[in-house]
């Protein structure tokens, strides 16, 4: 008899990683683009831009929508039986995991209101994506800190999520190795997070 909790876990951690992982990647890499200047910012949105919606679509539906609900619904089951006690026990460990459940509940609402806004009634509704746009945007200080913190809240729930996918998937089997890569995982969510500060700092000049 298949064990279903088995395969879904594991392909919950592969549709965090992989797909939503990827897409995460790819969003900070273009918004930095805004470093070298608005103008390199609004080439890459162009670039996208310019993909057929007849391809676009299926990615987003195939590669980005449909793992996002798998992920978030059975994320949302996980949640419900977490028992999550950081104050009684204080470990390094607990309090991520405790991280973990937060910012995915953050994401949730965060997710909802960023692709309703900016997807559907903004790009959906034909206004182009530009750094224009955004600097319009991010002019309300209190839009700007709650996309700071959803940057933030998504960076470290998907580094976090590479530590857990190694462990889910028995990559990493022994404590020493495991530390490793957890070690490994918070350095890169804080050089992303750093990027993300830098590149939404742009706005407030």
């Amino acid at each position: 008899m298949y064990n279903v909790t088995f395969y879904l876990r594991r392909a919950h951690s592969l549709c965090g990683l992989v797909c939503l992982g990827g897409f995460l990647l790819e969003h900070i890499l273009t918004n930095a683009r805004v470093l070298i200047s608005p103008a390199s910012f609004n080439s890459a949105v162009d670039l996208l831009a310019s993909i057929p919606w007849f391809i676009m679509l299926p990615l987003e539906i195939g590669l980005v929508a449909a793992p996002f609900l798998f992920h978030a619904l059975y994320g949302i089951y996980i949640a419900w039986q977490a028992k999550n006690n950081p104050q009684s026990y204080p470990y390094l460990n607990n309090i991520q995991f405790w991280l973990q459940r937060l910012t995915a509940w953050y994401l949730l609402v965060f997710l909802a209101w960023h692709v309703f806004y900016l997807r559907i009634l903004v790009k959906g509704g034909g206004t182009h994506i530009s750094f224009q746009l955004l600097d319009s945007y991010f002019s309300n200080p209190v839009v700007w800190v709650l996309y700071l913190i959803g940057m933030w809240a998504a960076i470290f729930h998907f580094c976090n999520g590479i530590t857990t996918f190694c462990m889910t998937w028995g990559i990493a089997k022994g404590p020493r190795i495991q530390k490793v890569i957890n070690a490994l995982s918070m350095a890169l969510c804080a050089f992303l997070c750093l990027i993300s500060l830098a590149f939404m700092a742009v706005y407030l000049i």
